[in-house]
């Protein structure tokens, strides 16, 4: 029994690098793979939006650098996660097509919406890579909008920790955990689940998302199957 018929999966850079913080851990990527592979055969249409904060985090680092150039540094960085991911996948068995917000038809299709819906409804996983095509926008947006596009039921956003606080549990102990909260709430508090120009496009379109922690890759497949994890944004 699966709760959700298509959905989208945005996965960090720092997702795939583990535990080193840095580039990718072959054993990360394949343990994510071997879920996305079960919802698949479980009959669920997935598309996946990667980050690439893993090999590249740009002028949030402290590098005095033109803006646009860092964000466009990024996005190659988002290519590399994908096909990397890509690869994972169809080592799996899994049909798989990248697609990119900016053209590299050597490596990938460039984004074409009637394209992406067609290799989801035929059953192909698609790697949405290079974000939006656009600086100044998150992967965490490039989300929101594919999401959107391809009329996804939710997005499954995986992160390093296990749900929406009201404030970094990392930080303060007393944070309290949300099982569910709505947008406007989160754009209230600033809560920082997503940048606010992609939780206010989730809003916008009635896009819910449910945040949970990557580090159990099987959260992806209770998620599927509808089981009460992590926090549910609407």
């Amino acid at each position: 029994m699966i709760a959700y018929k298509r959905v989208l999966l945005k996965l960090s850079g720092e997702a795939l690098a583990g535990e080193e913080r840095h580039g990718i851990d072959p054993q990360v990527l394949g343990r994510i793979s071997d879920k996305i592979k079960e919802i698949v055969e479980m009959g669920v249409q997935v598309s996946i939006v990667v980050g690439g904060g893993n090999f590249w985090r740009g002028a949030r680092n402290g590098h005095s650098m033109d803006r646009s150039t860092a964000d466009y540094m990024g996005m190659l960085a988002t290519a590399m996660n994908g096909l990397a991911l890509q690869d994972a996948l169809e080592a799996r068995g899994i049909y798989t097509r990248l697609q990119t917000a900016i053209e590299m038809r050597e490596v990938a299709e460039p984004y074409i919406k009637r394209k992406a819906a067609k290799h989801l409804e035929r059953g192909r996983v698609v790697i949405f890579s290079c974000g939006t095509g656009h600086p100044f926008f998150s992967t965490d947006t490039a989300a929101a909008l594919r999401a959107a596009e391809t009329e996804s039921e939710i997005i499954l956003l995986a992160k390093t920790i296990d749900g929406v606080y009201s404030a970094d549990p990392k930080i303060d102990p007393t944070a309290t955990k949300y099982d569910e909260i709505s947008y406007k709430d989160v754009l209230a508090q600033d809560l920082k689940v997503m940048d606010s120009t992609a939780t206010a496009l989730c809003k916008d379109n009635n896009i819910p998302l449910l945040v949970f922690a990557i580090s159990d890759p099987e959260n992806i497949v209770r998620a599927i199957k509808g089981e009460k994890i992590g926090t549910i944004v609407k």
